[in-house]
């Protein structure tokens, strides 16, 4: 918990007891301030529905104190009878009750801390709106429609203690999505609003040419999902490009206030695996079959992304990276339907040097070509996908990965997490809430191992890949990192 969202309860705390316990009344004085840190917390911290309970307990417990005494209802030498003593025991119950809720709610939904970048650069952010006025937005039903982008970039900046943080998420719908995905009411997720990262916008950028990486979101995710990894590849010196794609994110909204959610997922994920397994016939969607599924479309994002950054470098808007961007040294990662996209987006267009995939399937057209650039795949073994519920055709395109991983010409990688961790575990997700664990949807795993250990290898793959930087990690298993399995090959090249 925050630390007024922590004062809230022990005030709310002091209050009950004051009223509990009668040797503990001649200190009544205490009951206003539950009221006090309640409005407290609201102005420093910003109130949030998890708290709720807190502030009902601020409100009623003074109530409390004063309701008995007003209209002279009974002296002090009057005991209670038996209803009384009934009324106050379930008043005690209620009040113990309320307060192990107030407590509860805000520890098991924190505002959540992002780990603290370890580069030696600070992070800056901008955020970009492109459209691609070539090409047809084929996911929407106005024959008219133009593939757009909302863009998110971190980058080295000079470090400014000083200077407020940016929002991890400004935008309402994504987090509305993704709680509606989890089966949730869509106001679930909105406290993340508050939660705020390492990054400044608008921050001057750290002087001279950065490699470039483009960061690919998951199946209804949104473009802030592996900020973790962002801000840490930032600190040491990449610009990340993370894309928001439309239909396929969970809601992107435009600066003109527009908001483009998700396809249904039984209507988008036929048009998905497509790519990876095809069935005849093809699904179709708004009367147009689709017998390459939609990812050869997702991965031209990429393209069209470096387009834009090559302006970008040439003249920004905001003067912030212009001359910074080191295009001739450009990567690209994904999770999940990301990484889908990210391999076959390294088959399209050579400006990819490297190419990082994070538990994803190989469509079918990149399985038969092939990678040849250096890759790194991140994933589990099939052991950690049973547990947590795949089904074996979801296994058995789980293996696609390795069928490219063991035919690549060059240096490549294959990393598998502990049999601890889940799929979202690759994500910010485990940080959100310790519920996660305890419904099973995150691992036993934590977000501090399995991030530090993603990102240990992430940044070690671009380093040595893109800074042509000696790296001791990818030499063999760490014992740094407990229970990763490591492999690597230098392919035929």
């Amino acid at each position: 918990m925050r630390p007024f969202e922590m004062a809230l309860v022990v005030a709310d705390l002091a209050a009950f007891l004051v009223l509990a316990i009668p040797p503990l009344r001649t200190a009544r004085f205490l009951t206003p301030i539950a009221p006090l840190a309640a409005a407290a917390q609201v102005l420093a911290e910003g109130a949030r529905w998890q708290l709720i309970p807190a502030y009902a307990l601020a409100a009623l417990l003074p109530a409390a104190w004063l309701w008995p005494r007003s209209g002279g209802r009974r002296g002090p030498e009057e005991r209670p009878g038996r209803a009384g003593r009934l009324g106050r025991r379930l008043a005690i119950g209620l009040g113990t009750a309320g307060l192990a809720i107030s407590a509860a709610l805000p520890s098991l939904m924190p505002v959540f801390r992002l780990p603290q970048p370890t580069g030696p650069h600070g992070v800056g952010t901008l955020t970009y709106h492109w459209t691609d006025t070539d090409r047809e937005e084929i996911f929407s039903s106005d024959p008219g429609a133009r593939r757009e982008l909302m863009v998110q970039i971190w980058y080295p900046a000079q470090p400014d203690p000083s200077a407020p943080r940016a929002p991890y998420v400004s935008d309402p719908e994504p987090l509305t999505a993704v709680s509606r995905l989890a089966g949730m009411p869509g106001f679930t997720f909105q406290y993340l609003r508050q939660v705020t990262t390492h990054a400044v916008s608008g921050a001057p950028a750290v002087p001279g040419r950065h490699p470039v990486l483009i960061f690919l979101e998951g199946l209804h995710g949104f473009r802030q999902m592996n900020t973790f990894q962002a801000e840490e590849l930032a600190s040491h010196g990449y610009v990340v490009v993370a894309l928001d794609q439309p239909y396929t994110a969970g809601a992107v909204t435009f600066p003109d206030g527009r908001t483009v959610e998700a396809l249904p997922e039984k209507t988008v994920r036929p048009l998905i695996f497509q790519s990876v397994e095809a069935v005849d016939p093809p699904p179709t969607l708004h009367g147009r079959a689709f017998p390459e599924g939609v990812i050869p479309h997702l991965a031209r994002d990429v393209s069209f992304a470096l387009d834009r950054l090559a302006a970008l470098d040439h003249a920004d808007p905001d003067g912030v990276l212009t001359g910074r961007l080191d295009l001739e040294r450009a990567g690209v990662y994904g999770v999940s339907l990301g990484g889908v996209v990210a391999a076959h987006a390294c088959t399209l267009d050579s400006r990819l040097d490297a190419c990082l995939i994070m538990e994803s399937p190989m469509t079918a057209d990149t399985v038969r070509a092939g990678l040849d650039r250096p890759a790194m795949w991140m994933a589990r073994d099939e052991k950690a996908l049973r547990r947590e519920g795949w089904t074996q055709k979801d296994i058995d395109q789980h293996r696609t990965m390795r069928e490219i991983y063991d035919k690549l010409p060059g240096p490549g990688y294959f990393v598998l997490l502990p049999d601890t961790a889940n799929h979202v575990d690759f994500t910010d997700a485990p940080a959100w809430s310790p519920l996660l664990r305890l419904i099973g949807l995150a691992g036993p795993i934590g977000p501090e191992q399995a991030h530090t250990a993603i990102n240990a290898y992430t940044l070690a793959f671009f380093d040595k890949h893109l800074k042509d930087a000696r790296v001791p990690l990818l030499d063999g298993p760490s014992a740094r990192h407990p229970g990763i399995r490591f492999e690597s090959r230098t392919g035929d090249a």
